[in-house]
């Protein structure tokens, strides 16, 4: 998988960088969003944490998807900010009403 940022805007209202990239995965299958962050995060030196994928889509036919991320300058700025279910799709939340990760594989062992 190759990251390749095409556009890069720093928005000081909102604490964050702006980036659009195409990520480039030929011989493989469409990289998954938490893949596609632990990169990004390496390539630009900020902490996974701080990372949120707002928009990714595949390109039909071609091994090349397209996609909107955003860097903030810290992780409680992108919690604040960020809708919750992009946070849920990142990983950096949990679904309303979920049950956390710990109780539910413990309910499953009991039954």
């Amino acid at each position: 998988m190759e990251i390749k940022i095409t556009e890069e805007r720093a928005n000081a209202l909102l604490s964050r960088k702006e980036y659009r990239v195409e990520i480039a995965h030929a011989r493989e299958s469409s990289p998954k969003r938490s893949e596609v962050r632990k990169e990004f995060a390496k390539a630009i030196s900020v902490p996974a944490d701080r990372v949120v994928i707002e928009h990714m889509e595949a390109q039909y036919g071609v091994p090349l998807s397209r996609g909107v991320i955003h860097a903030y300058d810290s992780d409680s700025g992108a919690k604040a900010t960020v809708r919750h279910h992009i946070l849920v799709r990142n990983g950096l939340a949990q679904k309303k009403g979920a049950k956390p990760a710990e109780n539910a594989s413990a309910e499953k062992k009991e039954a």
